[in-house]
C-alpha cells in the first residue's frame, strides 16, 4: 500500500516570553489552510503532534504543555494603521481541538519580532539601529498590541541582558503595550461582565466563592487562594499531580464562564479550553520558586497562580498578566485587595517561576472602569527556522 510523502511548509520556531510556538506566514501555508476551518486545524494539530494519548508530543513540535503547544499565523495587516495581523491557535494536547478564542500574550512578543524577520514590515519603518515599533492587530480578540522591538544592523536584536523569570537565559528586552485591553472585541462586553468588582460565584457540588471576573487581556476568573484551600505559594507539581484539584479548578472555571456569559451551557466549556483563565491570589509571603530561588515577601505586591488548558502554568501567561495588572489597578477587586488595596499603576506579583511586573492605568468613566493600555516587558528568540514537515494526507 502506497503512503503519501511528507510535505514541507516554511516555518519558524520561536520562544516568546515563557512560551514557544511554530510561526507561519499566511502566504506560506497550503491553500486549503489559508482560510479558517478543518484543514487548518488538522495541519496545526499534526505540526504540534496532537492529539497525543501519551501526552508527550514525541511526534510533533509541541512540548506537551500549554506553553509549548501553540501555532501562530502572521500576514500583512488588513486593518488601517497596523503592520501585521496576528492569529493565534492554542492546540489541545490530548484532544483533537484547536482553540481560537483568545490571545497568547507571551507569543505577542514573538509576533513583533517575527513580523520584522519575515519581511512583513515596510523596510522604511525598520531602522538600521534603534527600536522598530510594530503595530500588531490581534485578530483573535480584535485588539491592538504595540511591540517595541530592538534592531541592530537592520535585524532583530535577540541577545541581551534582560532576564525574565521562567526563561533560563537572558535576551533582548521587548516592551509590549496592550491597547484598550478592558473589553474583548469578540464578546463585545464590559471589563466586568457581571457588572460587579466581586461576585459570589456558586460552583455546583463544590461551594460558593468570592470571585473577580474580568475581561482584560483575556477573560479571567480570580478567586482567593485561602478560600479554595491554598496559600498562593504552590508550584506546578502540587496542583498538576492532583486530579481532584484539577477537576475543582475546571468546575470553578466553567461556573465563571457561565456567569461571564462566555458559554451558555457547561458542555460548551470543552470547546473553549483556552478561555476564561482561572487564577488564585494571595497577599505577599516568602516562597521558593521552581528554580530554587527564594522570593521574599518584600519582593512582590501579591502572589498569583494561574491555570492554562487545565494545568497550573509554570510561570504566567502574558494575557493573564494583563488581567492581573488591570485588576490590581482597580480598588476593590480581589487582586487589588491581595496587593494591599491601594490605588496603583503597576504591580509586581509572584508566580511559580519568580516575579513579573506589569503596569496598567485604570480610570472610572461614566460609572464604568476602563484601561487605556497595559505594559510589560518580555523577550523573544528564534530557536530554528526552515520547514516543518507533515504527512501529505494530514488535511
Amino acid at each position: 500500500m502506497a503512503h503519501p510523502a511528507q510535505i514541507k511548509i516554511p516555518a519558524t520556531y520561536i520562544r516568546g516570553g515563557t512560551s514557544k510556538g511554530v510561526f507561519f506566514r499566511l502566504q506560506d501555508l497550503p491553500a486549503a489552510c489559508q482560510l479558517p476551518g478543518e484543514a487548518r486545524d488538522k495541519l496545526f494539530m499534526r505540526v504540534i503532534g496532537s492529539p497525543d494519548p501519551y501526552a508527550a508530543h514525541i511526534d510533533g513540535m509541541g512540548g506537551a504543555t500549554s506553553s509549548t503547544s501553540k501555532c501562530v499565523i502572521l500576514s500583512k495587516s488588513s486593518v488601517p494603521d497596523h503592520d501585521v495581523d496576528y492569529l493565534y491557535g492554542q492546540v489541545a494536547i490530548d484532544k483533537a481541538f484547536v482553540d481560537w478564542s483568545g490571545n497568547c500574550g507571551n507569543l505577542s512578543t514573538a509576533a513583533g519580532a517575527f513580523a520584522i524577520h519575515a519581511g512583513l514590515i515596510d523596510p522604511s519603518r525598520v531602522p538600521d539601529n534603534g527600536t522598530c515599533v510594530v503595530r500588531i492587530w490581534q485578530a483573535n480578540i480584535k485588539k491592538t498590541i504595540i511591540a517595541h522591538v530592538p534592531v541592530t544592523n537592520g535585524q532583530v536584536q535577540e541577545t541581551g541582558d534582560f532576564e525574565l523569570d521562567g526563561v533560563t537565559f537572558p535576551a533582548a528586552e521587548i516592551v509590549l503595550e496592550f491597547m484598550d485591553p478592558s473589553d474583548d472585541g469578540d464578546e463585545g462586553g464590559s471589563m466586568f461582565p457581571t457588572g460587579n468588582l466581586v461576585d459570589d460565584l456558586e460552583v455546583p457540588g463544590i461551594g460558593t466563592f468570592k470571585a473577580t471576573m474580568i475581561t482584560a487581556g483575556i477573560p479571567t476568573v480570580f478567586v482567593n487562594a485561602q478560600d479554595i484551600g491554598y496559600t498562593g505559594t504552590e508550584l506546578r507539581e502540587q496542583i498538576n499531580t492532583d486530579p481532584e484539584a484539577l477537576k475543582r479548578f475546571e468546575a470553578i472555571r466553567v461556573a465563571g464562564a457561565l456567569r461571564m456569559g462566555l458559554i451558555k451551557t457547561p458542555e460548551e466549556a470543552a470547546t473553549r479550553q483556552h478561555t476564561p483563565k482561572i487564577a488564585f491570589v494571595a497577599p505577599p509571603t516568602a516562597y521558593k520558586a521552581s528554580s530554587g530561588k527564594t522570593i521574599e515577601a518584600t519582593d512582590v505586591d501579591l502572589l498569583v497562580r494561574a491555570l492554562s488548558m487545565g494545568k497550573l502554568h509554570h510561570a504566567m501567561m502574558g494575557t493573564c498578566a494583563v488581567a492581573i495588572g488591570t485588576a490590581a489597578a482597580i480598588p476593590g477587586t480581589l487582586v487589588n485587595l491581595a496587593a494591599g488595596g491601594s490605588e496603583r499603576e503597576a504591580v509586581r506579583f509572584g508566580h511559580p517561576s519568580g516575579t513579573l511586573r506589569v503596569g496598567a492605568q485604570a480610570k472610572l468613566v461614566n460609572g464604568q472602569w476602563t484601561v487605556t493600555k497595559a505594559i510589560m516587558s518580555r523577550s523573544a528568540r528564534i530557536l530554528m527556522d526552515g520547514w516543518v514537515r507533515v504527512p501529505g494526507d494530514t488535511f
